[in-house]
């Protein structure tokens, strides 16, 4: 029988030094960002990956940014509610950290995304209890209070990308941005196989946009 083999404590303490530090912007309304997101959790699982969760906003990239231009009033209706959820999101990080942004865009979006429930005002309440959070945070949802803190963070990924792009935003070390495929895959698979075991050394990281921009 082979042995079983145990890390030290230093040992585990210098593998944790090794993760790729993998910054990744979301909004839990985008499908797409939703995909790639599940897809990354399986590359920590694989890979020496440590996904950092970051916010961004659909909605001030199309109504601010982009203002509203080409878009339905039926989109433009969407959009303006579109600015709930990730409130929430900017309001738990100010309550608990941002270490928490992992927990709840996972609580939120299997509602939204598995559950198909984007439409239901309970499931914010929902998410933040699943999450460890006070329900009353949810009232941030219709707050502007955190809007500057949610343009801060999308600013830190759309002003290194530029606005042709949509969410999600995926940062690995530095510049570049490979377009990931429908399915949410593609190039992000050949980014992080170039950060694992630090194979891109002396390369400049890259930066990885998926396709929530115009339509959700």
């Amino acid at each position: 029988m082979e042995a079983l083999s145990y890390l030290t404590g230093g040992e585990m303490a210098a593998a944790q030094q090794d993760l790729e530090d993998v910054q990744f912007w979301f909004d839990p309304l985008c499908p797409w960002a939703w995909i790639t997101s599940r897809w990354m959790l399986e590359v920590e699982k694989v890979r020496p990956v440590n996904v950092d969760w970051r916010i961004m906003s659909l909605a001030y990239l199309n109504l601010v940014q982009h203002k509203g231009e080409g878009l339905s009033e039926e989109y433009l209706e969407r959009m303006a509610k579109a600015w709930g959820p990730v409130r929430v999101c900017a309001a738990a990080a100010a309550e608990a950290g941002p270490g928490v942004l992992g927990p709840l865009y996972t609580a939120i979006g299997t509602r939204f995304h598995n559950q198909g429930r984007r439409e239901d005002p309970a499931v914010l309440t929902e998410a933040l209890a699943e999450a460890g959070l006070p329900a009353s945070l949810a009232a941030a949802a219709e707050s502007a209070d955190f809007d500057e803190a949610i343009k801060k963070s999308h600013h830190e990924a759309f002003d290194e990308v530029g606005l042709d792009v949509g969410t999600p935003v995926v940062r690995i070390r530095g510049k570049g941005i490979p377009h990931l495929n429908s399915s949410g895959r593609g190039d992000l698979l050949v980014v992080s196989r170039r950060a694992a075991g630090r194979r891109h050394r002396g390369r400049q990281a890259r930066a990885a946009s998926g396709v929530c921009h115009g339509h959700l």
